[in-house]
């Protein structure tokens, strides 16, 4: 179904230029009406049908989000996020899939995706989800917080442990951060959820347990504690 685009105004940021969106999708008219939708939107969207094409413009081209289907002739979408994350390029990645299930989820984020939506999903959810991904990065400076050797930056979306830099994707930036707003709190998968993943998310609350198994690879398991039954807590760690 097409999306009801003659409903939605423009998004009037606070950038002057229109944000830039890239689409990689093969299903041509699904393409087509979400890249017809979003322009509704004020978005400025580009359209490609291919892995390898989508991976040469998201590299070539300065983009603010990439909405990429998994199932794509070329290359799929899983290597692409992971050659442009290998690149050093942080553009957020909104991955699609017609596939459901945690290990799916798992692997898209494991390349460095910043968030995920299965197929079919309703429009507006898409357009919440993509909203969502660029208000987290373009959001002005904020204090940084610290918790023990870990120090996050709001402003600059970044984090720091014990003075070098952990790369996180804009999602799991967005757990930690709300864990560290309430250092040494039980923060529940609720909470997390409600602050992380907008009012539009309608998945499985367990999705909080994908990000926080990521947050410890790559900060240390004692930063995390599982509060059973309650949620979790960010402690200054051993």
């Amino acid at each position: 179904m097409l999306p009801p685009v003659t409903h939605h105004r423009p998004d009037r940021g606070a950038a002057r230029r229109p944000l830039r969106l890239l689409i990689v999708e093969d299903e041509q008219r699904l393409a087509r009406s979400l890249a017809r939708g979003l322009r509704a939107e004020g978005y400025a969207v580009d359209v490609v049908h291919d892995g390898l094409e989508g991976l040469h413009r998201a590299g070539e081209d300065a983009y603010d989000l990439v909405v990429l289907d998994i199932m794509l002739p070329g290359m799929n979408g899983y290597r692409v996020c992971a050659a442009l994350r290998a690149a050093g390029n942080e553009v957020p990645i909104l991955m699609l899939t017609a596939k459901d299930g945690e290990y799916d989820e798992a692997e898209g984020l494991d390349t460095g995706a910043d968030d995920y939506l299965t197929k079919p999903f309703s429009y507006v959810v898409l357009v919440a989800r993509v909203k969502a991904l660029l208000r987290r990065r373009g959001r002005s400076a904020q204090p940084v917080l610290r918790v023990g050797t870990l120090a996050v930056d709001q402003g600059a979306r970044r984090v720091e442990r014990d003075g070098t830099e952990v790369a996180l994707t804009a999602k799991e930036f967005a757990v930690l951060e709300q864990l560290a707003l309430r250092a040494g709190e039980v923060v529940s998968k609720a909470e997390i959820l409600e602050h992380v993943w907008d009012f539009a998310y309608d998945g499985d609350v367990n999705i909080i347990e994908v990000y926080v198994s990521a947050l410890r690879r790559k900060l240390g398991a004692g930063h995390i504690v599982t509060v059973r039954g309650a949620g979790y807590r960010l402690v200054a760690g051993a």
